[in-house]
């Protein structure tokens, strides 16, 4: 494993946001959902291409708290511009599972 610098690691923008939407990505080439996060005022309404549908319905997503990287450039994913990163970890299963605060905090929180 690779050692980082503290400063390393506060460039990165872990956010909290709150799921607005999710929908079936048709066109992604493995299962998906385009995802619309909110991460309040100060950064807005980011969009993600998110693998997360073995275990997420996208009615379960919806209102759902999730932690963003809200900082990396834009990627084309197929015809959707992603603009954030949705975080979580692969269960023995292979499943994502998402990386969420168990308590409710303010949008665009950074993760400390």
């Amino acid at each position: 494993m690779e050692t980082i610098q503290w400063s390393d690691f506060e460039k990165v923008e872990l956010r909290v946001g709150r799921v607005i939407s999710a929908d079936v990505f048709k066109e992604a080439r493995h299962p998906a959902y385009i995802v619309h996060v909110d991460f309040g005022e100060q950064i807005g309404i980011r969009k993600s291409s998110a693998r997360i549908t073995d275990l997420y319905s996208p009615e379960e997503l919806v209102g759902r708290l999730v932690v963003g990287v809200v900082n990396f450039p834009r990627k084309q994913i197929g015809p959707v511009m992603s603009e954030c990163l949705i975080t979580g970890f692969h269960n023995s299963d292979g499943a994502v599972v998402l990386c969420t605060p168990e308590s409710d905090v303010p949008l665009g929180a950074k993760l400390c």
